[in-house]
Protein backbone atom coordinates (compact mmCIF):
# COMPACT_ATOMS: atom_id res chain seq x y z
CA UNK A 1 0.00 0.00 0.00
CA UNK A 2 1.20 3.81 -0.53
CA UNK A 3 3.10 5.39 2.59
CA UNK A 4 0.85 7.87 2.74
CA UNK A 5 -2.15 5.81 3.86
CA UNK A 6 0.15 5.10 7.06
CA UNK A 7 0.07 8.73 7.68
CA UNK A 8 -3.69 8.99 8.15
CA UNK A 9 -3.82 7.32 11.50
CA UNK A 10 -3.10 3.82 10.07
CA UNK A 11 -6.71 3.70 8.47
CA UNK A 12 -5.38 1.03 6.62
CA UNK A 13 -2.33 -0.94 7.00
CA UNK A 14 0.31 -3.71 5.26
CA UNK A 15 -0.05 -7.08 6.68
CA UNK A 16 3.70 -8.13 8.17
CA UNK A 17 5.95 -10.40 5.67
CA UNK A 18 4.83 -13.90 6.84
CA UNK A 19 8.72 -15.45 6.89
CA UNK A 20 10.79 -12.73 7.66
CA UNK A 21 11.22 -11.18 10.98
CA UNK A 22 11.17 -7.68 10.89
CA UNK A 23 13.24 -5.89 14.01
CA UNK A 24 12.88 -2.07 13.63
CA UNK A 25 15.09 0.30 15.28
CA UNK A 26 13.07 3.35 16.10
CA UNK A 27 13.59 6.55 18.47
CA UNK A 28 12.73 10.10 17.12
CA UNK A 29 15.74 10.79 19.96
CA UNK A 30 19.69 10.61 18.28
CA UNK A 31 22.16 10.30 20.56
CA UNK A 32 20.58 6.72 22.10
CA UNK A 33 23.22 4.24 20.31
CA UNK A 34 19.97 3.05 18.29
CA UNK A 35 22.20 2.24 14.95
CA UNK A 36 25.13 0.88 16.58
CA UNK A 37 22.90 -1.78 18.64
CA UNK A 38 20.73 -2.29 15.42
CA UNK A 39 23.91 -3.07 13.44
CA UNK A 40 25.57 -5.31 16.68
CA UNK A 41 22.32 -7.60 16.59
CA UNK A 42 22.32 -7.76 12.50
CA UNK A 43 25.60 -8.66 13.15
CA UNK A 44 25.01 -10.91 15.72
CA UNK A 45 22.12 -12.85 13.72
CA UNK A 46 24.50 -13.04 10.75
CA UNK A 47 27.40 -14.67 12.72
CA UNK A 48 24.73 -17.40 13.93
CA UNK A 49 24.02 -18.28 9.78
CA UNK A 50 20.79 -16.74 9.89
CA UNK A 51 19.68 -14.72 6.64
CA UNK A 52 20.50 -11.25 7.46
CA UNK A 53 19.64 -7.93 5.44
CA UNK A 54 19.45 -4.29 6.27
CA UNK A 55 17.38 -1.22 5.67
CA UNK A 56 19.10 1.79 6.78
CA UNK A 57 16.46 5.07 6.44
CA UNK A 58 18.50 7.94 7.64
CA UNK A 59 19.43 8.75 4.06
CA UNK A 60 21.35 11.81 5.73
CA UNK A 61 23.77 10.45 8.44
CA UNK A 62 23.41 6.65 6.70
CA UNK A 63 25.14 5.69 10.18
CA UNK A 64 24.04 1.68 9.36
CA UNK A 65 25.10 1.90 5.79
CA UNK A 66 27.98 3.01 6.34
CA UNK A 67 28.66 1.14 9.13
CA UNK A 68 28.29 -2.13 6.89
CA UNK A 69 30.09 -0.34 3.78
CA UNK A 70 33.05 -0.07 5.94
CA UNK A 71 32.80 -3.60 6.90
CA UNK A 72 32.55 -5.22 3.44
CA UNK A 73 35.66 -2.71 2.91
CA UNK A 74 37.57 -4.41 5.77
CA UNK A 75 36.80 -7.90 4.38
CA UNK A 76 38.24 -6.61 0.91
CA UNK A 77 41.35 -4.77 2.30
CA UNK A 78 42.18 -7.52 4.52
CA UNK A 79 41.17 -10.56 2.76
CA UNK A 80 39.27 -11.68 5.99
CA UNK A 81 35.88 -13.58 6.59
CA UNK A 82 33.44 -11.42 7.88
CA UNK A 83 29.54 -12.03 8.04
CA UNK A 84 28.22 -8.67 5.88
CA UNK A 85 24.39 -8.84 5.51
CA UNK A 86 22.85 -7.46 2.97
CA UNK A 87 22.08 -3.61 2.70
CA UNK A 88 20.49 -0.88 1.55
CA UNK A 89 19.72 2.70 1.94
CA UNK A 90 16.13 4.48 1.82
CA UNK A 91 16.05 8.06 -0.67
CA UNK A 92 13.86 9.75 2.34
CA UNK A 93 10.66 10.37 0.32
CA UNK A 94 7.32 9.78 1.36
CA UNK A 95 5.94 7.81 -1.33
CA UNK A 96 9.39 7.06 -2.39
CA UNK A 97 11.23 3.72 -2.84
CA UNK A 98 10.59 2.43 0.98
CA UNK A 99 8.09 -0.03 -0.39
CA UNK A 100 10.29 -1.89 -3.14
CA UNK A 101 13.11 -2.17 -0.90
CA UNK A 102 11.29 -3.75 1.92
CA UNK A 103 10.04 -6.69 -0.42
CA UNK A 104 13.97 -7.05 -1.96
CA UNK A 105 15.47 -7.59 1.18
CA UNK A 106 12.99 -9.13 2.84
CA UNK A 107 12.72 -11.67 0.22
CA UNK A 108 14.74 -14.63 1.30
CA UNK A 109 16.24 -13.43 4.67
CA UNK A 110 15.58 -14.46 7.98
CA UNK A 111 15.35 -11.58 9.48
CA UNK A 112 15.17 -7.85 8.17
CA UNK A 113 16.97 -5.43 10.60
CA UNK A 114 15.34 -1.81 9.88
CA UNK A 115 17.41 0.96 11.63
CA UNK A 116 15.10 4.50 11.24
CA UNK A 117 15.95 8.37 11.59
CA UNK A 118 16.20 9.74 15.05
CA UNK A 119 13.50 12.03 14.20
CA UNK A 120 10.46 12.19 12.85
CA UNK A 121 9.59 10.97 9.40
CA UNK A 122 6.58 9.44 7.75
CA UNK A 123 8.70 6.32 6.37
CA UNK A 124 10.21 5.97 9.63
CA UNK A 125 6.07 5.48 11.25
CA UNK A 126 5.45 3.11 7.78
CA UNK A 127 8.36 1.00 8.84
CA UNK A 128 7.06 0.91 12.26
CA UNK A 129 3.64 -1.14 11.15
CA UNK A 130 5.73 -3.55 9.95
CA UNK A 131 7.86 -4.59 13.10
CA UNK A 132 7.55 -7.80 14.55
CA UNK A 133 10.20 -6.38 17.26
CA UNK A 134 9.94 -2.85 17.58
CA UNK A 135 12.92 -1.79 19.22
CA UNK A 136 13.56 1.97 21.16
CA UNK A 137 16.80 2.62 22.99
CA UNK A 138 16.69 4.99 25.09
CA UNK A 139 19.80 6.41 27.93
CA UNK A 140 18.58 6.37 31.39
CA UNK A 141 17.33 10.13 31.75
CA UNK A 142 13.89 11.64 31.76
CA UNK A 143 15.24 13.55 28.72
CA UNK A 144 15.01 10.21 26.93
CA UNK A 145 12.02 9.45 28.98
CA UNK A 146 9.56 12.34 27.93
CA UNK A 147 9.91 10.58 24.40
CA UNK A 148 7.65 7.94 25.55
CA UNK A 149 5.74 9.19 28.46
CA UNK A 150 5.94 12.65 30.79
CA UNK A 151 6.01 12.57 34.51
CA UNK A 152 4.93 14.90 37.39
CA UNK A 153 7.78 16.98 38.74
CA UNK A 154 7.95 16.68 41.87
CA UNK A 155 6.66 12.61 42.43
CA UNK A 156 7.86 11.42 39.35
CA UNK A 157 5.03 9.84 38.75
CA UNK A 158 4.06 8.89 35.06
CA UNK A 159 1.44 11.42 34.47
CA UNK A 160 0.44 10.73 31.03
CA UNK A 161 1.53 8.41 27.50
CA UNK A 162 3.53 10.76 24.84
CA UNK A 163 2.59 11.19 21.36
CA UNK A 164 5.47 8.44 20.87
CA UNK A 165 3.49 5.71 22.81
CA UNK A 166 -0.14 6.84 21.07
CA UNK A 167 1.76 6.44 18.16
CA UNK A 168 2.88 3.03 18.75
CA UNK A 169 -0.33 1.51 20.71
CA UNK A 170 -2.46 2.85 16.97
CA UNK A 171 0.10 0.78 14.95
CA UNK A 172 -0.10 -1.95 17.08
CA UNK A 173 -4.00 -1.82 17.23
CA UNK A 174 -4.41 -1.51 13.54
CA UNK A 175 -1.33 -4.35 12.75
CA UNK A 176 -3.73 -6.78 14.71
CA UNK A 177 -6.74 -5.40 13.08
CA UNK A 178 -5.05 -6.28 9.56
CA UNK A 179 -3.62 -9.47 10.01
CA UNK A 180 -3.80 -10.51 13.57
CA UNK A 181 -0.33 -10.07 14.31
CA UNK A 182 0.99 -8.32 17.32
CA UNK A 183 4.13 -6.19 17.59
CA UNK A 184 6.53 -6.88 20.39
CA UNK A 185 7.43 -3.43 21.69
CA UNK A 186 10.67 -3.23 23.61
CA UNK A 187 11.99 -0.71 25.67
CA UNK A 188 15.79 -1.07 25.35
CA UNK A 189 18.12 0.53 28.41
CA UNK A 190 21.06 1.56 27.67
CA UNK A 191 24.04 1.52 30.68
CA UNK A 192 24.98 5.31 31.48
CA UNK A 193 28.27 5.56 33.51
CA UNK A 194 27.45 9.12 34.75
CA UNK A 195 24.16 8.58 35.74
CA UNK A 196 23.79 8.33 39.63
CA UNK A 197 22.07 5.65 41.56
CA UNK A 198 18.43 7.56 42.25
CA UNK A 199 18.13 9.12 39.01
CA UNK A 200 18.68 5.54 37.93
CA UNK A 201 15.97 4.03 40.10
CA UNK A 202 13.20 7.12 39.40
CA UNK A 203 13.66 6.01 35.84
CA UNK A 204 13.20 2.40 36.03
CA UNK A 205 9.99 3.01 38.34
CA UNK A 206 8.91 5.25 35.63
CA UNK A 207 9.37 2.50 33.34
CA UNK A 208 7.53 0.16 34.96
CA UNK A 209 4.57 2.43 35.62
CA UNK A 210 4.29 2.98 31.64
CA UNK A 211 4.96 0.18 30.60
CA UNK A 212 1.77 -1.70 32.76
CA UNK A 213 0.03 1.46 30.46
CA UNK A 214 1.02 1.08 27.53
CA UNK A 215 2.62 -2.28 27.03
CA UNK A 216 6.14 -2.58 26.09
CA UNK A 217 8.95 -4.76 27.45
CA UNK A 218 12.31 -3.19 29.08
CA UNK A 219 15.31 -5.10 28.47
CA UNK A 220 19.51 -4.20 29.35
CA UNK A 221 20.97 -2.37 26.30
CA UNK A 222 24.70 -1.53 25.74
CA UNK A 223 26.85 0.20 27.71
CA UNK A 224 28.65 3.67 26.89
CA UNK A 225 31.79 2.66 25.98
CA UNK A 226 34.13 4.00 23.75
CA UNK A 227 35.05 1.15 21.89
CA UNK A 228 32.10 1.18 20.37
CA UNK A 229 32.73 4.79 18.41
CA UNK A 230 36.40 2.96 17.50
CA UNK A 231 34.98 -0.01 15.75
CA UNK A 232 32.95 2.07 13.43
CA UNK A 233 35.82 3.25 10.86
CA UNK A 234 35.89 -1.03 10.38
CA UNK A 235 32.86 -1.57 10.45
CA UNK A 236 33.95 -4.16 13.50
CA UNK A 237 31.34 -5.00 16.02
CA UNK A 238 32.22 -6.21 19.39
CA UNK A 239 31.81 -10.43 17.85
CA UNK A 240 34.73 -9.65 15.87
CA UNK A 241 36.96 -10.60 18.76
CA UNK A 242 40.11 -12.14 16.86
CA UNK A 243 40.30 -9.16 14.90
CA UNK A 244 40.80 -6.82 17.95
CA UNK A 245 44.10 -9.02 19.21
CA UNK A 246 44.46 -8.71 23.13
CA UNK A 247 40.92 -8.34 24.55
CA UNK A 248 40.56 -5.62 27.66
CA UNK A 249 37.86 -6.32 30.78
CA UNK A 250 36.34 -3.64 28.58
CA UNK A 251 35.76 -5.90 25.81
CA UNK A 252 34.60 -9.24 27.75
CA UNK A 253 32.15 -6.91 29.52
CA UNK A 254 30.70 -5.08 26.36
CA UNK A 255 30.69 -9.24 24.97
CA UNK A 256 28.62 -9.94 27.93
CA UNK A 257 26.18 -6.84 27.66
CA UNK A 258 25.57 -7.92 23.92
CA UNK A 259 24.37 -11.35 25.25
CA UNK A 260 22.40 -9.89 27.57
CA UNK A 261 20.46 -7.99 24.99
CA UNK A 262 20.17 -10.39 22.53
CA UNK A 263 18.27 -12.70 24.78
CA UNK A 264 16.09 -10.24 26.20
CA UNK A 265 14.77 -9.42 22.45
CA UNK A 266 13.66 -13.04 22.65
CA UNK A 267 13.58 -13.55 18.96
CA UNK A 268 13.01 -16.54 17.22
CA UNK A 269 15.09 -19.14 15.77
CA UNK A 270 17.45 -19.55 14.40
CA UNK A 271 17.96 -16.26 17.06
CA UNK A 272 20.13 -18.09 19.69
CA UNK A 273 22.36 -19.44 21.24
CA UNK A 274 24.35 -16.73 20.87
CA UNK A 275 28.35 -16.55 20.06
CA UNK A 276 31.08 -18.72 22.00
Amino acid sequence: MPIQGINKGFDELPSGNGQTHVIVFANEKGGTGKSTTAVHVAIALAAQGARVACLDLDHRQRTMGRYLDNRAETVRRKGIELAVPRHATGDGQDGGNFESLFDDLADGSDYLVIDTPGRDDPVARAAATRADSLVTPMNDSFVDFDLIGQVHPETFKVTRPSFYSELIWDARKARAKADGSTIDWVVLRNRLQHIEARNMRRVSEALDQLSKRVGFRIIPGLGERVIYRELFPAGLTMLDAKEFGAMGLGHVAARQELREMMAGLALPEPALPLFA
